[in-house]
Formats: structure tokens, C-alpha cells, sequence
């Protein structure tokens, strides 16, 4: 039996853990980030407060520690929020098996260093200077790195509905490796080399779906939501292709699929906080009813900004959501600013 550890107890993390259970040839340990919401999980065999309604299976084991997950482990998700990644991969790194397969399962990027999740993971793990991993982790000694993405509601996830999403590592021989131990009856990987583009996609759909909530706070019909996912996949496309990503990812699972479901999927965070700004909410306000989930989408925003800047990629969808986010545009005004920039040909 192989040994999984998901180190991240939220949403998607418990959702990952359940369905890996169902394959009933793994050992899969689920690790908290608080004794008490790890003491909660154990004592109630459900996660309340992120995934309620799930029991958990015997054969799921919550980990009291980082060494107790890890340990062993043939594949090791991390599921965190991206503001949490380096912390958390810095805490987990001496007990990470140098074999072991390492994904990311997040989707954002790392304020400030503006570092994609492998990336950050690559820094920790492997040493390398942040910023230059292109063509070092393919070669690099010690566990591999790479990135899941898709379009994947934790809650179907959870519950087994069928869902396809891509696991990408630099090296093909480790994304099949993951494609194997970690598919399930319901859950259907595909491989891919790409792992910029499988990031940068399951990173900025979320500022677009942002959007996507905002035209329908204001109730501009589906038309515009339409609009916004064809030129929201257009510059996210332009960014990836900056940061060495290709165009057919962007145009699978990864990219438009993934974009698809949270600009218009009800269990979407990220399109939910963009229908009350679109209402004339205040964020602070919003954020507050996440009750502790996250919308990665506003955090991501800045740093996608700032890496569209860095790289010279324009992206009008993305400038009009951070005038928004941070107050210098209603909904009203960013959708205005859109639709009166000079014509071009698609």
C-alpha cells in the first residue's frame, strides 16, 4: 500500500484525503495546522467547519504532527492557502523521504517574491534561488515537485462525483507516477509537462472569476460573464506564455476548465465575493462571512499585477479587478473602463 500524506485540513485537503481513501490501497494521513482542529477531526470524524456532512472512513487517519504524515510517505499534497506555502513546506521539510512525490495543490502565488507554489516549494526544498527553477527541478536531486489543478469543487469531490483535473511535473516520468496513486474511480487525472501553465491557470482564474461575480452582482445578464471568460483566458493565456507556459494548456482542464467552473459554479468563494462587491459591499465585510475560507483570488490579484508588470503582458480584466479590490473603482466603473478601450482584432 502506498503512503499519502495531505498536509492541509481544509476543503479541498479533506476532499483530496476522502477520495484517496476510496481507492482502499492507500494509507493516507490528513494533517491540521492547529492541535485543536486536529483534536476536532479525530474526536468527530467529519471536518465541521470546512466539509461538514462527510464522515470520515476508518482507514483515514488524522496525523498529530508533521513527522507523523510525512514520514514514510510516497506522496506527499500540500493543500494550504498560498500565504502559508513557505511556512508550511520550511516546518515539513526535514521529514520529506527524498523519493517522494511533492504537489502542490494550491492555487495562488506567493506575495511579494511572486513565486509560483513549486517554485516556493523549490526554494525550500531544494535550495535553488527563488526566481530561477526553470530547468532545475527536472534535474535536481531529491523529491520531486509539481502542481494539481482542474476544475474541482471540493464538495463534489468530496461526495465522488465524477471530476477530471491535471497533475503536471517537470519530468513525464513523475506525472505519470502521480497520475497512477493518486486517480480514483471519480477522480480523473491527466498528465502534463507544463507545470507553469497548470499553475498560472488555477491561479488567475480566480481573479477572473472575481470578475465574472462582479456582472452578476450588477446584473448585466450572461453576455458579459461570457465576454469575461473569453478575454479572461485571453490575458491569462498572455501571462503564462510569459512565464513559459504553453497555449494548449491554458486550453485544457488546467485553463479554461478550471475558469469555466469558478466563474460561474454557485460554490465558487472566488465568484461569490466578486456578486457582493458587484451589490456595493465593502470587502472587509465579505471576507468576514467567509467565516476562515479562503477567496485566493484577492490575494492573488496584486501579484499577478505585478507579475503581468514585471513581464510587460497587459491585462485589463485584472487591472480593473485590483482597482475594485482596493477601492479606487466601483463594479460599475471597472466594467465602463472595460468596454470603452480602443478597438483591436482578436
Amino acid at each position: 500500500m502506498s503512503r499519502i500524506a495531505v498536509l492541509g485540513a481544509g476543503s479541498w485537503g479533506t476532499a483530496l484525503a476522502l477520495n484517496l481513501c476510496r481507492r482502499g490501497d492507500h494509507e493516507v494521513a490528513l494533517w491540521a495546522h492547529t492541535p485543536s482542529h486536529a483534536a476536532a477531526l479525530r474526536d468527530r470524524r467529519e471536518n465541521q467547519r470546512y466539509l461538514p456532512g462527510f464522515i470520515f472512513p476508518c482507514s483515514l487517519r488524522v496525523a498529530g504532527s508533521l513527522a507523523e504524515a510525512a514520514a514514510g510517505a510516497q506522496a506527499i499534497l500540500l493543500v494550504v492557502p498560498a500565504e502559508h506555502m513557505r511556512a508550511t513546506a520550511r516546518a515539513a521539510a526535514p521529514f520529506v523521504p527524498g523519493d517522494a512525490l511533492v504537489v502542490s495543490a494550491a492555487k495562488g502565488l506567493e506575495e511579494g517574491s511572486l513565486l509560483r507554489m513549486t517554485e516556493v516549494l523549490g526554494s525550500v526544498l531544494h535550495g535553488t534561488a527563488d526566481g530561477v527553477l526553470d530547468g532545475v527541478l527536472d534535474r535536481a536531486p531529491g523529491p520531486a515537485i509539481g502542481a494539481l489543478s482542474g476544475p474541482s469543487f471540493a464538495q463534489e469531490v468530496a461526495r465522488g462525483a465524477p471530476a477530471a483535473v491535471t497533475v503536471a511535473f517537470p519530468r513525464g516520468e513523475d506525472a505519470e507516477r502521480a497520475r497512477a496513486m493518486l486517480t480514483t474511480d471519480s477522480l480523473r487525472l491527466y498528465r502534463n509537462t507544463d507545470v507553469a501553465g497548470v499553475e498560472l491557470g488555477g491561479a488567475l482564474k480566480n481573479v477572473v472569476a472575481l470578475a465574472a461575480g462582479a456582472a452578476a452582482g450588477l446584473e448585466l445578464g450572461h453576455n458579459s460573464v461570457a465576454a469575461l471568460i473569453t478575454r479572461g483566458i485571453a490575458e491569462i493565456t498572455r501571462l503564462a506564455l510569459g512565464c513559459g507556459g504553453r497555449r494548449e494548456t491554458l486550453a485544457g482542464l488546467a485553463g479554461l476548465g478550471d475558469l469555466v467552473l469558478t466563474c460561474t459554479g454557485a460554490l465558487s468563494r472566488n465568484r461569490r465575493v466578486g456578486v457582493e462587491l458587484g451589490r456595493g459591499r465593502a470587502l472587509p465585510a465579505i471576507l468576514e462571512e467567509l467565516d476562515g475560507k479562503v477567496a485566493e483570488g484577492v490575494r492573488t490579484t496584486d501579484a499577478a499585477l505585478a507579475l503581468a508588470e514585471r513581464l510587460g503582458v497587459e491585462m485589463p480584466i485584472t487591472a480593473e479587478v485590483h482597482g475594485l479590490l482596493h477601492g479606487r473603482r466601483s463594479a460599475a466603473e471597472a466594467v465602463e473602463a472595460l468596454m470603452s478601450r480602443p478597438g483591436r482584432d482578436e
